[in-house]
């Protein structure tokens, strides 16, 4: 299978998309296209503007479909964020503009986004692990083929909380900065064709707060960046992922309970801080009192974000590294030491024992950390418990990442699936 093909399969479970769907909406003026960062054109008469432009890989697709829409040049580019699935499928219509002698398109963002860049230029060894780590088993990776070192710099910067307008083609665009997934947002609102880009301050599930390799992000300010595009009134709303979306009442819902929701999980865990309450008594308390109606409802599922990595964002964004309330965890000895001092005391066989009941009994996540005993003690567990236990985890990984809703969790667990698939390759040849 092709790394496009496997990507493209791993999508599918994302929201069902990955088959690059094009759609022409607004009097089919406007051009929407269905990938893992969605794609949006806006045709005027002197040219065209774009809306985010997907990940490099997925560069030939999108511009063919830009093409098959429209043979006019690309005036104006607009990236709704920094991530890579956004802002790196550009080289096909610069080379466009070079072959045909037109004038460069215009390049808007904001100035943290520059910031953005400039920060993966710093740590890009470090994101590419992060990307291997959560998405290797559905084959994206940051590689050289997503390096940001390669990129299309802003040539017009927004700034601190401004907003910009232009206009092409007698059609006025409005850009407005909010902060959400990412401190560099930008969203637009074209009120000639009451379309509404949201980028990811709109996904179609539980807003993608707290992702758990990802820096801080920004739930009250998301919240009322919904609540500033519902006032818009817009027909229709190209989403940063997801389906297109259109009909004033039925956008003005969804804008209106997703920032419900994160001024929920925002201001309860705010109230439990001032109450004095460490983290784990949050986050167990918060998972309690989760509304039904945000359980419910078929655009808050946790399909990307997940009300559960929220929780953390929050806290996170208030709060300090020590969050247990144990002085023991304040200066901790290592995980792997910790384990062999339990061995110690308990042969390996018991914690294996005891592993295997907890998965009978339901209880697989307590499996897990019994489990971990063992795998973390490494050279001190008898090798054949050891393979037992790490044979076991893979089996629990396989059976959580089939239940879980979340794109990002299944593949945190799919990809720990394939690094003990690894691990027990080399401890089958240390044993024969």
């Amino acid at each position: 299978m092709s790394k496009l093909l496997k990507i493209a399969e791993g999508m599918e479970k994302f929201f069902g998309r990955g088959k690059f769907e094009t759609l022409k909406f607004a009097e089919d003026t406007c051009l929407f296209i269905g990938s893992f960062g969605n794609v949006a054109v806006v045709e005027t008469d002197d040219g065209l503007v774009l809306f985010d432009l997907a990940l490099r890989l997925f560069g030939p697709l999108i511009f063919k479909r830009v093409r098959d829409f429209s043979d006019k040049p690309v005036k104006y580019i607009i990236y709704s964020h920094g991530h890579f699935d956004h802002c790196l499928g550009y080289s096909y219509f610069i080379e466009e503009v070079k072959e045909k002698g037109w004038e460069m398109p215009q390049v808007i963002a904001h100035e943290n986004l520059v910031r953005r860049f400039e920060k993966y230029t710093m740590l890009d060894k470090h994101q590419a692990w992060t990307y291997r780590q959560q998405f290797a088993s559905v084959g994206v990776g940051a590689s050289n083929n997503e390096s940001i070192h390669k990129r299309l710099d802003p040539t017009i910067v927004v700034r601190n909380n401004e907003s910009y307008e232009f206009q092409l083609g007698n059609v006025k665009f409005e850009i407005y900065h909010d902060k959400g997934e990412t401190d560099g947002m930008l969203w637009m609102f074209v009120p000639d064709k009451k379309v509404l880009f949201t980028g990811d301050l709109f996904v179609s599930s539980y807003p993608n707060v707290g992702s758990p390799f990802r820096v801080q992000r920004y739930a009250k300010q998301w919240a009322l960046a919904n609540e500033k595009m519902m006032k818009k009134n817009p027909e229709y709303l190209v989403p940063g992922h997801g389906p297109l979306l259109e009909g004033k009442e039925n956008i003005k819902e969804l804008l209106s309970i997703t920032a419900e929701s994160m001024h929920f999980v925002h201001d309860e865990v705010v109230k439990r801080l001032n109450e004095g309450k460490w983290f784990e008594e949050i986050y167990f308390e918060m998972l309690d009192i989760f509304p039904e109606k945000f359980k419910k409802h078929g655009y808050l599922r946790p399909l990307y974000g997940d009300y559960r990595f929220a929780i953390h964002d929050v806290y996170r964004l208030y709060h300090g590294w020590y969050d247990s309330g144990n002085p023991t965890d304040l200066f901790p000895s290592k995980s792997d030491e910790i384990a062999k001092e339990f061995l110690k005391i308990a042969d390996e066989g018991n914690f294996l024992e005891r592993a295997k009941q907890l998965v009978e009994e339901g209880k697989i996540q307590l499996a897990l950390h019994i489990l971990d005993v063992i795998i973390k003690a490494n050279n001190s567990a008898n090798p054949e418990v050891l393979l037992n236990a790490l044979k076991l985890k893979s089996k629990i990984l396989k059976q959580k990442a089939k239940e879980e809703p979340s794109f990002i969790a299944m593949n945190i667990y799919n990809t720990n699936v394939l690094q003990i698939k690894t691990r027990i390759k080399e401890l089958r040849k240390s044993l024969k």
